[in-house]
Formats: C-alpha cells, sequence, structure tokens
C-alpha cells in the first residue's frame, strides 16, 4: 500500500497550465490552433486556468492576447493568463486598452502577468521597435506603474467630454473594474517580490530565481519560499495575498514507454543548469519534475515554496507534441491535481 502523500501548509485550490504556444513557420495557423484546443482540454477537465507564454521574433505565440481573446469565445468558466507579457515590448496604454477589451469579452476571467526589463537582443531590435526613441525608453518599474495606472481607470488625458458628434473619455476604454486585481508580476527576486506587493499585484513565481548573494543559499526551494514570504509581507492582504507557482511538472501516468522516455530524456538534458547559479545574473533552475502523480505529489509536498502556495500553473515543456500535452494535462487533472488535495472546477463544456 502506498504511504499517503505529506500535507502541504495551503491544500491546493487552483490548478492551470502554461504553454508557449509554439508553431511551425510554414504552418503557423495549425499551432495556434493546436493551443486554442488545449485551453477547451483544460476547461474540460476542471483546470482552473490556462496561461500563455509570451515570444517575440520566434515560433511561440507573439500575441497572446489576442490567442486569450479567441479563447474566451471558445471557453465559459476558465481563467485566461499570460505568463508573462515582457512590458519593454509593449507601450503601456496601448495594452491596456487591449487587455480591458478580452476581460470584456470573457466576462472578466483575463489574469494579465507581465515583467520588466529591456527587450531580449535589445540591440538588434531596437531600431525596429523605438526608432528615435529607444535611448529614452523606460524598461524598469515605471512602466508597471504606468500600466497599473491606466487599467485601475486614472486619467490617460486631460481632455473628456463632446467634441462634434463624439464623445471623450479621459481614461481607458473599455474599463474592466476588476481587472486591476488581477494582474500579476512576474518576479525571481527579493527586490521584485517586494515591489509587487507594495503596489497591489499578485506573484507569478516559475522556474527560474536570482540566486542573490554569491555567499548564499543554491537551494532552489529556500530561495523561492523566502520571496514569497518577503512579498506577502509587504502586500495589503497580507498571507491571503495570491501567489502562483509555475514548476516543469510531468505526470506519466499514462503516457507510453516511448512518452516517458522521451521526458526523462527532456528533463536530464535540462539537469546540469540546476546545481548551480548560471551567468552573471546568477539565475538558479528548478529540476524539471517527471514521474508517476504519487511520486510527484510526494516530491511537491516536501518542496518548501510549494507548501506556502495553494495556486499552480505547471509549465508545459517547450518542444512536446499535441498528443504529449493532451496526455499530460489529462493526468494532471485527473490524477496529479487530486494527489495533491485539489477538485476540478465544476461547469466546465
Amino acid at each position: 500500500m502506498e504511504e499517503p502523500v505529506p500535507p502541504t501548509e495551503r491544500p491546493l485550490r487552483k490548478l492551470g497550465f502554461l504553454t508557449i504556444g509554439l508553431f511551425d513557420e510554414a504552418d503557423p495557423r495549425r499551432g495556434h490552433e493546436s493551443t486554442l484546443e488545449l485551453i477547451e482540454l483544460g476547461e474540460e477537465l476542471g483546470f482552473d486556468s490556462a496561461w500563455l507564454r509570451h515570444r517575440h521574433l520566434q515560433y511561440g505565440i507573439s500575441s497572446p492576447v489576442a490567442v486569450l481573446a479567441a479563447a474566451s469565445q471558445r471557453t465559459r468558466r476558465i481563467e485566461l493568463g499570460t505568463a508573462v507579457t515582457p512590458l519593454g515590448w509593449e507601450n503601456p496604454l496601448r495594452l491596456a486598452e487591449d487587455l480591458a477589451t478580452v476581460d470584456i469579452l470573457s466576462g472578466g476571467r483575463l489574469n494579465p502577468g507581465v515583467s520588466v526589463g529591456p527587450p531580449a537582443h535589445f540591440e538588434q531590435v531596437r531600431d525596429a521597435l523605438y526608432p528615435g526613441t529607444a535611448d529614452a525608453e523606460d524598461f524598469g518599474y515605471g512602466r508597471v506603474e504606468r500600466l497599473l495606472d491606466l487599467v485601475r481607470g486614472k486619467p490617460a488625458s486631460d481632455f473628456s467630454g463632446v467634441e462634434g458628434i463624439e464623445v471623450f473619455s479621459d481614461r481607458v476604454q473599455p474599463h474592466s473594474p476588476g481587472l486591476g486585481r488581477r494582474l500579476w508580476y512576474g518576479g525571481g527576486s527579493l527586490r521584485s517580490a517586494r515591489w509587487a506587493a507594495e503596489h497591489g499585484m499578485n506573484l507569478l513565481t516559475s522556474s527560474v530565481v536570482k540566486a542573490e548573494e554569491p555567499e548564499g543559499t543554491a537551494d532552489f526551494a529556500e530561495i523561492q519560499l523566502s520571496q514569497i514570504r518577503a512579498f506577502r509581507a509587504h502586500h495589503p492582504d497580507g498571507e491571503a495575498a495570491r501567489v502562483s507557482q509555475g514548476l516543469v511538472v510531468i505526470p506519466t501516468d499514462s503516457a507510453s514507454p516511448e512518452q516517458r522516455a522521451k521526458y526523462e530524456e527532456y528533463a536530464a538534458g535540462r539537469l546540469p543548469r540546476t546545481t548551480s547559479p548560471q551567468g552573471p545574473a546568477r539565475l538558479l533552475f528548478a529540476p524539471d519534475l517527471v514521474g508517476t502523480s504519487a511520486e510527484l505529489a510526494e516530491q511537491l509536498s516536501a518542496h518548501a515554496a510549494f507548501r506556502e502556495v495553494d495556486e499552480v500553473a505547471f509549465a508545459l515543456p517547450f518542444t512536446f507534441e499535441h498528443d504529449d500535452y493532451v496526455q499530460i494535462l489529462t493526468d494532471m487533472a485527473t490524477k496529479l491535481g487530486p494527489a495533491l488535495g485539489w477538485r476540478p472546477a465544476a461547469g466546465g463544456r
């Protein structure tokens, strides 16, 4: 008889998944359609949320807000998020309009996650992205503050009223009142966790953290735990502040032998980067977790940071096939989630 899984500090309340939405350049529609089908499947299986990564100038979804607009019309209940939208590529006012529009269309199900920093490969893309203004752009937290203010209804203009037959608003339209509380910050450092908390955001954690002190711990779970606790300590909602964890978790219960071998090879190939902080930024990666749901539940229940959260958005590996994702999501919802104390949401399609 299997040993019972150790209880967590916070039983799992919300189960979500995250995908990059890869596609073939020769047939991009098929890849985007696959992503929409996975979101539909997620709703049918009772998942609480589906999240899209944001990839520019790559063969992954470059416009998750547009894809989520489509998903909002093919689903009724599941929450839809971005994890994350890098704001260095965005105009906060235009993004605020898009987010509010999709939130209205979805019936208030949008959960936008954002991050800051210069765009990837900025020197190569700056002239296409910001011709003439690249040196003046603010890629820091100020860009998030602009988005927060605009989404939450602060004025974007000093003009409102009627001009001819047109009526103008001084704030972003449409305005979606609940969206301001559903904005997430994707952070991997103590500084970002505290900043997000002080600005009333939710916190998205992932499989990457910053090992900030050379002499400090290189234990991923302990670093992530300290960030989660710092976030809640500085957030107005305290212990009730929302945190979602996004580890790569691959259940194998119904996988074929070929699939299991592929999953294990994938995880083994990424394992060396987890042994010590990587690069000048000292990034530390969590190992990918592969195994039966019983094995995964035991590992997660022993993970110091997982024990502090009651929401997850498990990340799907980048390079697998559609059928692999169907198997993984099905096992997550029918075996792993229940093993962690989660119950499928009612009201699926």
